[in-house]
């Protein structure tokens, strides 16, 4: 008989910020699949089996819950955040296309608290409006897609999120992605620096877009990119949703 995956979202990295039903699932897990800093946030126990694995390697890795859900096993795979966003679940779903015995598989896709939110939470409410949320790494998509996706969701209007802003590997490419905001934004628009949201190394930095420097990021941090129209009341900074 089948055993089951269930793909979930660990949080920014507070542990109150787990759900229920989060929590649960680990609790009944027989096998945990995911990135090694995710795996290290779930505790060990007799009868549960951690499977940690390479940033690079997830169509693999969604390959190894699968085959392990096949033999009986109650497999969790582990993101942070939300196993939605740019994330695990997707890498299980296309793993799943390539089986024929898809239809068997008993999968369940648990939300949780992505690190986008938590750290709009911290801010006041800049995502408030219409946002979108972009990855600047190139692993999965070329350098000229993230531009272009950048440029039109500037001219858009929307305040942006974005995930994996500057890596040890490719410390250039948000200092570029600054440039074509500035190309596209007026220089006061506010850009705010959330890193490592919800854990004792929190910081939160607000800057203009016109002062933004790439040191201000790393990997750990979430950057938001406010609109001409987000202001400031108080400490807190907001995107009215109304559009005038």
């Amino acid at each position: 008989m089948a055993g089951w995956v269930k793909i979930v979202g660990l949080g920014p990295g507070d542990e109150a910020l787990v759900t229920p039903d989060v929590s649960a699932a680990l609790d009944a897990a027989t096998d945990v699949v995911g990135y090694i800093p995710y795996v290290r946030r779930v505790a060990e126990r007799p009868g549960l089996t951690l499977h940690a694995s390479d940033n690079r390697v997830e169509l693999d890795r969604a390959g190894l819950a699968l085959d392990l859900a096949a033999k009986g096993r109650r497999v969790v795979v582990v993101s942070s955040g939300d196993p939605g966003v740019f994330a695990m679940a997707a890498a299980v779903f296309e793993a799943l296309e390539d089986r024929p015995e898809r239809q068997a598989f008993d999968i369940e896709v648990m939300p949780g608290i992505t690190a986008m939110l938590a750290a709009a939470a911290r801010i006041g409410a800049p995502l408030g409006h219409d946002f979108a949320a972009i990855n600047l790494s190139d692993n999965l998509k070329p350098w000229e897609v993230v531009v272009h996706r950048l440029r039109h969701a500037a001219r858009g209007g929307f305040a942006m999120a974005f995930y994996n802003p500057r890596s040890k590997s490719r410390p250039h490419q948000f200092g570029e992605a600054l440039e074509v905001l500035r190309e596209e934004l007026p220089g006061e628009v506010p850009i705010f620096f959330a890193r490592a949201v919800s854990t004792d190394e929190e910081q939160i930095r607000t800057a203009t877009l016109a002062e933004a420097t790439p040191e201000m990021a790393d990997m750990r941090t979430v950057v938001i990119v406010g609109t001409a129209a987000t202001r400031a009341v108080g400490p807190f900074h907001y995107t009215p949703r109304s559009v005038s």
